[in-house]
């Protein structure tokens, strides 16, 4: 409503505005969410707090220890593995406070891994027995998780004429500065919801692995893909990819469809 501001702000402004912007024909509104819509994206956002929770708590213990001199790699599975060892080893430098320091923040770690285990398995559960998850965990890039997000937006992607529209929605298409009848392009625009746009981008990614790996296919989505990536490069093709996923699961979803891969 910002652009049907007129004068400065205060309540009686914001209210003409509001009414303003609702009578606009173009206007896009929020889509109310069923309660089934509801709670799965409360299990994503519940999730997601966890899964930042573990990072920043691996990323503490890898300080911690780098003050000892002990360097660890990245990733919670080499945290996982070596961390007891790591306190039980009466070599090192490690304080009998540090020790037991570092036990607290091993225990906490399980933690958040049983926690994201338990939302991870209601997801599994939600996916196996909706329809649509099932029809969207067709598409390759696309599991569980991805598949129940995405039903989470249903009713937004319903609202969209199309899936350029929704891909549009989600930040997968080029930023423009165009004028003048000149075109002029930039990288993605980012707009819309970070984490759909992470996991379609991640999902992009294992599914043109998957591609590259086998590439004497004959599939018309293959060819397309090996010669996206020779011309483009593969971050790119990963983007492209993840934006011709987003357009395939809005049709899924707005029509009811099967997805059925090109020979």
């Amino acid at each position: 409503m910002k652009a049907f501001l007129l004068g400065a702000k205060n309540d009686a402004n914001d209210a003409a505005a509001i009414c303003e912007a609702v009578q606009r024909p173009n206007m896009r509104f929020v889509q109310h969410k069923s309660p089934e819509q509801v709670d799965i994206q409360c299990v994503h956002r519940i999730r997601q707090g966890y899964v930042r929770s573990r990072t920043a708590l691996i990323n503490q213990i890898r300080g911690l220890l780098g003050e000892y001199g002990i360097v660890m790699r990245q990733g919670a599975g080499h945290i996982r593995k070596f961390l007891p060892t790591t306190i039980q080893d009466k070599s090192n430098d490690l304080s009998g406070r540090m020790r037991r320091n570092l036990n607290s923040l091993y225990d906490s770690l399980c933690f958040f891994d049983h926690q994201i285990a338990e939302q991870e398995k209601i997801l599994k559960t939600l996916a196996k027995e909706n329809e649509a998850c099932k029809r969207l965990m067709q598409i390759p890039g696309i599991g569980f998780i991805t598949a129940t997000v995405l039903l989470s937006v249903a009713g937004v992607a319903s609202s969209f004429k199309n899936g350029r529209e929704f891909a549009a929605f989600l930040g997968l298409v080029p930023r423009q500065n165009s004028t003048g009848g000149r075109t002029k392009l930039f990288g993605i625009a980012k707009r819309g919801d970070k984490y759909i746009r992470t996991l379609l981008i991640h999902g992009a990614r294992a599914a043109l692995r998957s591609a590259v790996a086998g590439q004497a296919s004959e599939r018309k989505h293959h060819q397309w893909l090996l010669a996206l990536v020779s011309r483009r490069g593969v971050k790119r093709a990963c983007v492209g990819l993840a934006n011709k996923t987003a357009r395939i699961a809005w049709s899924l979803l707005a029509h009811g469809t099967e997805y059925k891969l090109a020979v």
